[in-house]
């Protein structure tokens, strides 16, 4: 059986869900978790305080440069300010796609 993994792929871009850790003592991303419902989550912590989007701002940040994107391709479409989110990677999903899958292999 394959490996449940954090992201949907559509026709334009991939979603990815999230769980984020605000105000932790370092920025990373931690994996793949499953929720209590069974959906699967990228543990991601950042240093930033949950406070006018900075936290937001910073797990972009994290997103981008994990994935070597563009910060401008990357948008929070769900959980503002929630700790579950989900974001919006735009470009070619099939480099996103294989981008994140060589990701959660190193995790």
């Amino acid at each position: 059986m394959a490996k449940a993994l954090p992201f949907q792929v559509n026709s334009d871009h991939v979603r990815l869900s999230v769980k984020l850790t605000p105000n932790a003592g370092r920025d990373g991303l931690d994996g793949a978790e499953a929720a209590a419902d069974g959906e699967v989550l990228l543990k991601a912590r950042v240093t930033a305080v949950p406070e006018k989007g900075k936290a937001n701002k910073a797990l972009i940040e994290l997103v981008a440069k994990s994935l070597k994107l563009p910060k401008s391709s990357i948008s929070v479409i769900s959980g503002d300010t929630a700790r579950k989110k989900i974001l919006r990677i735009d470009g070619d999903t099939e480099e996103i796609v294989s981008r994140l899958q060589a990701l959660m292999e190193r995790l």
